[in-house]
């Protein structure tokens, strides 16, 4: 599994708020490039966010759905067919004023789980040491 944190300047109910929003998804996910629709359930369990992943004109529709979720903690399995589907675990951990956001990924099914974790690990935490620098640039923004 990898795993990749981040601190951001913000309280953790200033981060559920932009995780709950399932509309921004495309604004901090490196891979996803436009939503196509939000269950209203989300972010509960079983709710969906149904996303297009790729560019354009290349773009594959999928979607992520919600495994679990806790006051801190949100599960999710990601799916990008036909590369594959992995779990995403996103944790807030208070820090002060501010909120440490840990990201712990790692693909479980599609031909992506060939790769042995050695070599996709690295690819994966470049790939959330991004995403948590547009989340933290979206929740900080949305802060001033």
């Amino acid at each position: 599994m990898s795993t990749t944190s981040r601190t951001i300047e913000a309280t953790p109910d200033d981060v559920l708020a932009v995780l709950a929003d399932g509309w921004l998804y495309p604004l901090w996910v490196v891979g996803a490039s436009r939503m196509r629709a939000v269950d209203d359930a989300w972010p509960e369990p079983g709710a969906r966010l149904h996303h297009s992943v790729g560019a354009w004109p290349a773009l594959i529709d999928d979607y992520t759905e919600v495994r679990e979720r806790e006051r801190l903690l949100l599960t999710l399995r990601a799916r990008a067919w036909p590369s594959g589907e992995a779990e995403v675990r996103i944790r807030l951990e208070p820090v002060g004023t501010d909120t440490r956001v840990t990201i712990e990924e790692d693909v479980v099914g599609g031909p992506a789980r060939l790769l042995p974790g050695p070599a996709r690990h690295p690819m994966l935490h470049l790939r959330n040491t991004e995403t948590l620098r547009r989340l933290a640039l979206l929740v900080e923004g949305r802060r001033t």
